[in-house]
């Protein structure tokens, strides 16, 4: 229902102009503004997974995931207005279809196997502090982080989503569905980012 939900508000945005309104204003505000729609949307994501963790209100954890649906649709916006604009029209169903074979084979791996790839997480942490800062580095000296960081970021969100169903099938309790899908959701959203990416880089190269 969260994919859904975003990819509905994918088409919101698209139909109604506002995707153009979004870019404009990204590419107007150069490399700072994108940092600052990046601090922006890490700290919207920061607060709707506490939202979707809560123990205290079913309504709170659906507001949370809402949330980061909504700030994950918002974020999406520059790439997929690239991807549709100078990446031809087959290239979004294409970044989705194979987003959505990477996903089927490790959620078939991490449930056919049942390991705990609850060991992932300190690795995935680090992984992680290490590609943000990447990422914020490349924004501000301006240089292109190319398909090889793009190709690296995709074997992270492998990993994201094999530690996020592991911890669904052997950790989460059955009334933390929310929070668990509010995690598999960031791990699918981030796969697709990068393959999308990489297919725009190999189609411009073309």
């Amino acid at each position: 229902m969260a994919i859904l939900a975003f990819i509905g508000l994918e088409i919101i945005f698209f139909q109604s102009g506002l995707a153009r309104l979004v870019f404009g204003a990204v590419l107007a505000g150069g490399r700072i503004g994108w940092l600052v729609i990046l601090a922006g949307f890490m700290g919207v994501s920061w607060i709707a997974d506490k939202w979707a963790h809560s123990s205290t209100s079913l309504g709170i954890q659906y507001i949370g995931l809402s949330v980061y649906v909504l700030a994950e649709a918002v974020i999406f916006v520059p790439i997929l207005y690239i991807a549709a604009v100078f990446g031809g029209e087959n290239i979004i169903p294409i970044a989705a279809i194979i987003t959505g074979l990477l996903f089927l084979g490790l959620t078939v791996t991490a449930f056919t196997t049942r390991k705990d790839f609850s060991f992932l997480g300190p690795i995935l942490c680090v992984s992680g502090c290490v590609a943000l800062g990447v990422i914020v580095a490349g924004a501000v000296f301006g240089f292109n982080l190319g398909v090889i960081f793009a190709g690296a970021m995709v074997l992270f969100a492998g990993g994201a989503i094999l530690y996020s169903t592991s911890n669904i099938i052997h950790h989460y309790n059955t009334d933390q569905h929310v929070a668990a899908s509010l995690s598999l959701f960031a791990a699918v959203a981030l796969l697709f980012w990068y393959v999308l990416r990489i297919l725009i880089a190999l189609t411009s190269r073309n």
